[in-house]
């Protein structure tokens, strides 16, 4: 069974057991978590597709760390004025472990 969730303004297709990265989410290490924003629920060839969720659909997913991801630098500069402008960034992001996908 897999489900398609969508967290951060982002869509993860999970399954049982699967770890995933996502925008960072509320909560401690070791906390449950549920998502509820499901967009598609399948199980071999039976698909069901929500409009825009599919109610009554949510699923289980455990923290496993809260950490910040790799830095990414911005450059700016227009040629011959002188101009540049160096800036980092680095993404807080939160691992999760797939428990369970509960249907209704």
């Amino acid at each position: 069974m897999y489900a398609v969730v969508t967290t951060g303004n982002r869509q993860y297709r999970v399954s049982l057991g699967d770890t995933i990265e996502v925008q960072k989410l509320a909560g401690a290490v070791g906390e449950t978590v549920a998502l509820t924003n499901v967009q598609m629920v399948g199980q071999g060839a039976e698909v069901t597709i929500g409009t825009p969720v599919v109610p009554g659909v949510r699923v289980e997913a455990r923290i496993l760390d809260q950490k910040r991801g790799p830095k990414i630098i911005i450059f700016k500069h227009r040629r011959r004025k002188g101009y540049r402008k160096k800036q980092g960034h680095r993404q807080s992001l939160t691992a999760l472990r797939i428990l369970g996908i509960h249907t209704a």
